[in-house]
């Protein structure tokens, strides 16, 4: 809960929740703040509900007048996200979170049962990194949460079986002084499996660094730097290839004994929408895009005496992709 409460001092603050509702359409809501902003709009509240085909999607960005960060209790780090004339957001010490958001054209409701953390109950993808004053810092606070929700689109034909029910909702934030200029994020989560892959990073302070996590019931397994940094684009450990003409992305990172492969990729037509990014003025329109129909293959191997051995193969379908700043060359642009 530490890392998931408001960081009041932060020039900027996002929270980011994904839900995998019973159709396999998703809810990707985002709200975020740049208390400071002195150029464009402030505060948001993004809303997209994306249907199992990926098309038509529901997308609205919201440009509330304000967002108020409150904690509750600064033992357990009870907080809640409040939202005039929509509503909050609302996080108990036990990790119960309580969504009760509405306006005239959706509302959502919703309670969280249980919490996957990242890899233990306090820890963070960042480690001991988070304590370092970075430009950036990136939390998931639950891989993959049990939540009773309830949801109206009034003006969108939303199927039956998303109206009400049980889904699984992933949990993260973002905080500290603005988006990095070129970013990559993906999630999947197989509940067949109960495998989960999680990724964020890209260019920060001249370098590019990533942060990923792999999950299942026998494997678990995390990377971050020195062994997931590379400098001028040199790295003994990691291989990264971004490419978004052809809407893929791979990388390879190894540590002393286990080695993860990541491969994306997704149609270049329908499914993809744009959302707003916060950086110290305000909100820069249209400066990242996301795909919930992915498909993602994951490697793990193990270091033998003769090299590296295959001893996980997974694929994901239907997986989050994302491609960010100076990766996303259509950033800015007015899509219809």
């Amino acid at each position: 809960m530490e890392h998931y409460a408001p960081h009041h001092n932060a020039a900027f603050e996002g929270y980011y929740s994904k839900f995998d509702l019973p159709s396999g359409a998703h809810i990707a809501l985002i709200i975020c703040s740049v208390p400071n902003a002195d150029k464009l709009p402030p505060h948001m509240v993004s809303f997209t509900y994306y249907p199992r085909a990926g098309d038509p999607i529901f997308h609205r960005e919201h440009w509330v007048p304000d967002i108020h960060r409150v904690t509750m209790d600064s033992v357990t780090n009870a907080f809640e996200l409040r939202v005039p004339d929509m509503g909050f957001m609302r996080c108990a010490g036990d990790s119960t979170t309580t969504f009760d958001l509405q306006c005239d054209e959706w509302s959502l409701k919703g309670t969280t049962t249980g919490r996957t953390p990242w890899d233990g109950e306090t820890s963070t993808p960042e480690g001991w990194i988070v304590r370092l004053p970075l430009p950036l810092h990136w939390h998931v606070h639950s891989l993959s949460s049990p939540c009773d929700f309830e949801l109206e689109i009034p003006s969108f034909d939303v199927t039956s079986e998303d109206k009400a029910g049980k889904a699984l909702v992933h949990l993260e934030k973002n905080w500290a002084n603005s988006f990095p200029s070129a970013h990559m994020w993906i999630q999947a989560h197989s509940p067949s499996t109960a495998t989960t892959i999680t990724l964020a990073g890209g260019q920060i302070l001249g370098m590019t660094a990533y942060l990923l996590g792999y999950r299942s019931p026998d494997l678990n397994l995390s990377f971050r730097p020195p062994f997931s940094l590379a400098v001028f684009g040199i790295s003994p450990s990691m291989s990264v290839d971004v490419d978004w003409e052809n809407r893929a992305f791979s990388i390879s990172v190894s540590g002393f004994w286990r080695r993860l492969d990541v491969r994306a990729r997704a149609s270049k037509g329908r499914g993809w929408f744009g959302i707003s990014a916060p950086f110290a003025e305000g909100f820069r329109n249209n400066f990242l895009t996301e795909t919930f129909l992915a498909e993602m293959e994951v490697t793990v191997s193990e270091r033998g005496w003769w090299g590296w051995r295959v001893v996980r193969r997974e694929r994901f379908e239907r997986a989050s992709l994302e491609f960010g700043g100076g990766y996303f060359p259509e950033r800015g642009e007015k899509r219809d």
